[in-house]
């Protein structure tokens, strides 16, 4: 097959295509925050010990990391407004949607990291007569966080690449412009691959950087 490559009508439209990566990254930016906060109350829930808390906890963890993101975006854009009574825009939905979804993952990090932190460091806290939450916020959580650097970035890296998944709700981030530049120039192999590009140099400087944070956070626990 004889494919002759132009990448000229791509770069007409770039501008379109760096608009689709804006709201790409605003929308990871919406969905890891809220993940790691959804995250951290069902990890919480789940370690409390009781079971009104535990097992719903359990329920959503098992649920959203058992069943696709595809399925959470359609469901929280067109039937949570049937069922609520309320309008949400692609940004919204896909945003609660990827939180919670996202959130079921990180609550599995942050439980294995708050259990990965030795019984030791616990009874001491205990011993100097320390409340459960104040020994989790000052003893439990920073040493734990440490070690769940490198998952949650991993984890971080997955979400942005679900985040195309919005442009079936007509939300304009980059792989949805992407279908738009396709339409108007008829050349899907040079347009999908210049996406492809661009999320590989956001991800792979994104990774790069964390390896330095990761590394910095390893030579200061060794040091201290």
């Amino acid at each position: 097959m004889d494919y002759q490559w132009d990448f000229a009508a791509v770069l007409r439209h770039l501008p379109l295509l760096l608009e689709g990566l804006a709201q790409t990254l605003r929308l990871s930016a919406a969905a890891i925050a809220g993940g790691l906060a959804v995250g951290l109350v069902l990890a919480l829930m789940r370690l409390s010990g009781r079971r009104w808390l535990a097992w719903p906890a359990i329920a959503v963890i098992e649920f959203f990391r058992s069943t696709p993101p595809l399925v959470h975006l359609f469901w929280v854009f067109y039937a949570l407004p049937i069922l609520a009574g309320i309008n949400l825009t692609p940004f919204v939905a896909a945003t609660l949607a990827l939180s919670v979804q996202s959130g079921a993952f990180f609550a599995e990090v942050y439980r294995a990291g708050i259990v990965s932190v030795e019984r030791g460091q616990w009874e001491a806290g205990r011993a100097l007569g320390m409340r459960s939450t104040a020994l989790m916020r000052r003893i439990i959580l920073p040493q734990a966080l440490r070690r769940m650097v490198a998952p949650f970035v991993e984890r971080a890296f997955e979400l942005v690449k679900t985040t195309a998944l919005a442009a079936t709700l007509a939300y304009g981030e980059l792989l949805y412009q992407a279908m738009v530049v396709v339409s108007r120039t008829f050349r899907p192999l040079e347009v999908y691959t210049t996406v492809a590009v661009i999320f590989f140099v956001v991800l792979f400087t994104a990774s790069l950087a964390m390896r330095r944070v990761e590394a910095r956070l390893g030579r200061s626990e060794r040091q201290g």
